[in-house]
């Protein structure tokens, strides 16, 4: 069972939302594990919603306040916190986006975009524009700063330890123009470099290797189960089942394994942004 660790019900919608359920379970003189029998939940789940790290979901709310007779208090309020957390990010990230600020290692495995964490605002726009055409200016505009708010945990004393495998065409078939591709191969390594994070780089000639399918992000945390982060091209999924998530990180492992050394991948990528910019790049 995750150790207690008591939210600043002040700092934002979440955070009050689920100091009020801890409140309201411990008036009950419920534990979590009794507060969790009889919904599809389990206790690691509630126990994060309390801290104010995840969004409480509708069967859930409804649960709630049935077992604690809070007259449909937490349904009322879901409605809040979906908007609160959302900020620019798609509902189906914004765990993800609130779930990073509290974790103590993020391991992100990137085989067709640079990562969120690692990216510029130029790259996030043509990614938007990209994926996402018939988006108004405006909501452009919103996600790509929501993508770079996610950022600030860097300059956080206590931010995660990051460890990012890219695929090698991440970096030889540019997203952006030459002068925009170096600035952001640059601002990878800056980071890389300013944290002290470790970056990996699966060459090309690595025809067959784990992890093919598809992008994976893995996030432990000091007080709660790690949790694994999958995503397609309009949806994403959270994993926090034990047995799945242990099979990602043992296929994250061996990923790891498959591509160059730290030092080897920095220097490439480094390489790369020179080539960019002196206008010497081949594909």
């Amino acid at each position: 069972m995750p150790s207690r660790k008591n939210p600043d019900a002040s700092a934002n919608v979440p955070s009050f939302y689920g100091a009020e359920l801890r409140f309201k379970r411990e008036l009950a003189g419920l534990t979590l594990e009794q507060l969790a029998e009889g919904s599809y939940r389990g206790v690691p789940f509630l126990s994060q919603i309390e801290r104010g790290e995840r969004r409480m979901p509708l069967d859930l709310a409804r649960h709630a306040d049935q077992k604690l007779g809070t007259d449909g208090f937490f349904e009322r309020r879901c409605e809040d916190v979906r908007r609160a957390r959302q900020s620019g990010h798609a509902e189906y990230f914004a765990d993800v986006a609130e779930m990073e600020r509290h974790a103590e290692t993020i391991e992100e495995w990137a085989p067709s975009l640079i990562p969120g964490l690692l990216q510029t605002a130029a790259y996030a726009t043509r990614v938007v524009h990209t994926s996402l055409p018939w988006l108004p200016p405006e909501t452009v505009e919103k996600q790509v700063r929501a993508r770079m708010e996610r950022a600030q945990l860097w300059e956080s004393e206590e931010h995660p330890a990051f460890w990012a495998v890219l695929h090698e065409t991440l970096i030889r078939n540019p997203l952006l123009e030459p002068a925009e591709m170096a600035a952001q191969l640059g601002h990878i390594a800056h980071v890389i470099r300013s944290t002290q994070s470790v970056l990996q780089i699966v060459p090309e000639t690595a025809a067959a290797h784990p992890l093919m399918m598809g992008m994976v992000k893995v996030m432990t945390f000091p007080d709660a189960p790690p949790v694994v982060y999958t995503e397609g091209l309009h949806s994403g999924q959270l994993i926090d089942f034990p047995a799945l998530v242990k099979n990602y990180r043992r296929s994250y492992d061996l990923l790891r394994a498959a591509a160059l050394p730290p030092d080897e991948s920095l220097t490439l990528v480094e390489q790369a942004a020179e080539d960019y910019r002196n206008g010497q790049h081949k594909a």
